[in-house]
């Protein structure tokens, strides 16, 4: 098969602020494979807060690319062998674009593939970051009036300032949002034991279905004190990468936030619904600053869902790809075949 790599760069709308920092733009990389007069996109967004950069996972392409152009995508067992000490986004990105030439080689969507059922998909929710009481306001009027069927909003709280400013801020939101909303918090391990205990609790009265990450990843003593205290629903999501990190984390969280990018495609996502579901836990599918591409291909795998978060590409204001579809405050993927994905002309 042929390999093409490049590189492509998305603004967003609304600057998001989280415990981390801020971002404003991302540059990401579209990998496309060809075999047979059949094409299959997939992309690869870095990791951040694990110390990738753009430029590391683009050198893992281009050096592995040479023996993977030996392989047809349906030897995908073969490949995985190669590509698994890769970073997971250059993982994602071959094994979405291997599963797109696949569906397409079918004439089918993925989901359909998979016997799926796409009226199953919940609505997704929209990201309001860490921000001043007057933006917080702001920022859920202008997705209510760029999308007027939302229904689902994640908070990021975290501040650098303390839990005061955090309520202060999901207050201001609260009283924005329409009165059947649900409303999520995301503290991107922003939070100690104690604050987390006490915003916990505080949150609970509040309403909130549940939080994600309260504790920075690695403290796993004080998540299996803060699950047994916490009367709130815990997801985790920069402790969980893989089905393997899965089974340490059963005892202590309720659910785990499963991103292509982490995990390293489609493949090892499924795997990862399997085993969470197996030990009893929630799954969500939660994205970085990818583009409608990755976000189409998370849909695919949408409808065994618990939650969904697919909402960065609603946030981009030059995204390059046409893909999966809000539909009443859904994302849900097309009926074209593999990822259903098309680029502008």
């Amino acid at each position: 098969m042929l390999l093409r790599i490049q590189t492509f760069t998305v603004r967003k709308r609304f600057a998001l602020r989280i415990s981390r920092g801020i971002n404003t733009e991302s540059t990401n990389i579209w990998v496309e494979i060809s075999q047979d007069g059949i094409c299959g996109w997939g992309e690869a967004t870095a990791i951040r807060h694990k110390g990738q950069t753009t430029a590391m996972v683009m050198a893992s392409l281009q050096q592995v690319a040479p023996t993977l152009e030996r392989f047809h995508p349906l030897e995908r067992q073969q490949m995985e062998a190669v590509i698994r000490d890769l970073p997971s986004p250059a993982q994602a990105a071959l094994d979405m674009a291997c599963l797109d030439w696949l569906g397409k080689l079918a004439g089918l969507p993925l989901w359909r593939m998979w016997g799926l059922d796409r009226s199953q998909i919940l609505p997704t929710s929209v990201t309001i970051g860490i921000s001043s009481t007057p933006e917080a306001r702001q920022r859920v009027r202008d997705w209510l009036e760029l999308i007027s069927d939302l229904r689902v909003f994640k908070v990021k709280l975290g501040n650098p300032a303390g839990i005061a400013a955090d309520r202060k801020m999901l207050e201001a939101v609260l009283e924005e949002t329409p009165p059947n909303a649900l409303v999520y918090v995301d503290a991107n391990g922003g939070w100690s034991l104690d604050d987390a205990i006490a915003m916990c609790n505080w949150l609970g009265s509040a309403g909130i279905r549940y939080v994600e990450q309260p504790l920075p990843a690695g403290q796993s003593d004080d998540l299996r004190v803060l699950y047994s205290l916490s009367p709130l629903p815990i997801f985790v999501d920069e402790s969980c990468f893989t089905s393997r990190d899965i089974p340490y984390l059963a005892d202590r969280v309720h659910g785990v936030n499963i991103k292509l990018m982490k995990s390293g495609g489609l493949t090892e996502a499924m795997r990862m619904v399997h085993t969470a579901k197996a030990l009893g836990l929630q799954v969500m599918f939660g994205c970085y600053s990818d583009s409608v591409l990755a976000n189409t291909a998370a849909a695919q795998l949408a409808p065994l869902a618990d939650y969904l978060d697919l909402d960065s590409h609603l946030n981009l204001v030059d995204d390059p790809f046409t893909g999966a579809q809000m539909e009443k405050g859904s994302l849900l993927p097309n009926d074209l075949p593999g990822l259903g994905v098309t680029r502008h002309a």
